[in-house]
């Protein structure tokens, strides 16, 4: 098996506005879409990234431990930037932390099961073993 894609919900009412977040900020480009989901893609990435519309009403009050996670030299502004762009939609938006070099981005009225991580990259340097 080769890993492919990784797949989350968002309200289905502010779907739109995080896949206009992740295109127009992020440079995430579509790859295909159905009315329920979208599949995504970071140019530079070889994993894709799925969501599908969800009237969940009760949030997973544990989803901070299930991220898209992202790397940059500047975690915290990167995402409080996400954060001023979501609030000028309308959108609540809190930054946390989980270290300081560890942060997430909680948009808790779209994002149903996970948050936005951002950490500096070298938090990604697992010496991989193959």
């Amino acid at each position: 098996m080769r890993f492919n894609h990784t797949a989350h919900r968002l309200d289905t009412w502010h779907f739109e506005t995080v896949v206009e977040m992740l295109r127009d900020e992020l440079g995430f480009v579509i790859l295909r879409r159905t009315e329920r989901s979208i599949w995504l893609r970071q140019p530079g990435s070889n994993i894709d990234l799925q969501f599908s519309r969800s009237a969940t009403a009760n949030r997973d009050a544990d989803k901070q431990r299930s991220q898209i996670s992202f790397l940059s030299e500047t975690p915290e502004a990167a995402l409080r930037a996400l954060a001023a762009w979501a609030e000028a939609r309308g959108l609540a938006a809190h930054v946390g932390a989980y270290s300081d070099r560890e942060f997430y981005l909680d948009l808790p009225e779209a994002f149903v099961d996970f948050v936005l991580e951002a950490m500096r990259p070298e938090l990604a340097d697992y010496e991989v073993k193959v």
